[in-house]
């Protein structure tokens, strides 16, 4: 006779509660400011990017068009997450209904992979283009490319991380609904289910290795061609025009390399530092990258600031 679950006999959950640093309270008050401010810088800064390139002809080019498409990821991404974390800070509102906890993880699945391959690759062959073949770059960087970019972005995501929230939306949740996080991670979600995991965390660490390990080998390859080029310029004053050229581009990769790495370093020593740790990185990387994209390179591309203060101007 088959041994039998009694907690699969009982009725299955309707909704989920987040456990968002219970261990922690303290926490949630010290973070609910800093978390706002930066909330509203990317909302406003990414709104300000999409209103400028829209409104000035000057910048209805390839390359400004993409910056848009970056914004537009963020501010989703923001509105996903962000303003969930906060209702639980300011309100106790844990609660969250199975069909939207779902939703946020299909978002989250989806847009986080493609902002990276948007915002590091697709972008570090825009600045391999600029530097290492200047002369043909109006003829390779052009709306078809960006338009095909656009279209290999949705396609290489749904082929590879749609099956994510599938896989875990259809699992039985017949024991507790308490989610040991601020969001509706995917690992988080399944492992409250009676049903065996394993394929669940087999493919997320397939896919996301493999479309994190992809943008990583492209983006070598890209600046190891940018720096032959630069190595080789010889006339004054070029070799540091052209670094100028990636340098904000360097700087987010740096910055989200670095704040990736600490995330898997937290993983692996987890036994050693608070499990809240990794859960206020993952809630920190959907909004961070978001506040900085715009500004950054705002500030550092001249026909932006142009753009947005002839805007102001007019206003």
């Amino acid at each position: 006779m088959l041994p039998y679950n009694s907690s699969c006999l009982s009725t299955e959950v309707s909704d989920f509660i987040l456990n968002c640093f219970v261990r922690s309270p303290s926490w949630q008050h010290w973070l609910s400011l800093p978390l706002s401010i930066l909330f509203l810088v990317a909302m406003g800064a990414n709104a300000v990017l999409l209103i400028t390139i829209q409104l000035e002809a000057s910048l209805h080019e390839p390359m400004y068009y993409l910056l848009g498409l970056l914004s537009l990821l963020d501010i989703v991404l923001c509105l996903t997450v962000i303003p969930k974390v906060l209702a639980i800070f300011w309100f106790d509102l844990r609660s969250i209904s199975f069909s939207a906890c779902f939703l946020q993880m299909f978002i989250m699945n989806n847009f986080l992979p493609m902002e990276s391959f948007l915002h590091i690759m697709v972008m570090a062959y825009d600045r391999y283009v600029a530097i290492c073949h200047p002369l043909r770059y109006p003829s390779i960087i052009t709306e078809q490319f960006v338009a095909k970019a656009a279209i290999f972005i949705l396609a290489r995501n749904a082929i590879s991380t749609v099956p994510i929230p599938i896989l875990s939306s259809r699992l039985h949740y017949c024991g507790g609904n308490v989610i040991e996080n601020c969001i509706c991670a995917n690992m988080s979600v399944s492992k409250l289910s009676c049903d065996d995991v394993t394929i669940n965390r087999l493919y997320q660490f397939a896919a996301g290795w493999t479309l994190l390990g992809s943008d990583l080998i492209l983006i070598f390859l890209s600046y190891s061609l940018i720096l032959r080029a630069v190595l080789r310029l010889k006339a004054e004053g070029a070799m540091a025009k052209a670094l100028s050229t990636c340098g904000s581009h360097f700087i987010l990769i740096l910055f989200f390399s670095t704040i990736l790495l600490v995330f898997v370093l937290t993983h692996v020593a987890k036994k050693k530092v608070s499990p809240d740790v990794p859960v206020l990185l993952n809630v920190l990387h959907h909004v961070i990258p978001a506040a900085l994209n715009p500004i950054v390179y705002g500030v550092r591309t001249q026909e932006i600031k142009q753009g947005i203060q002839r805007l102001l101007n007019k206003g």
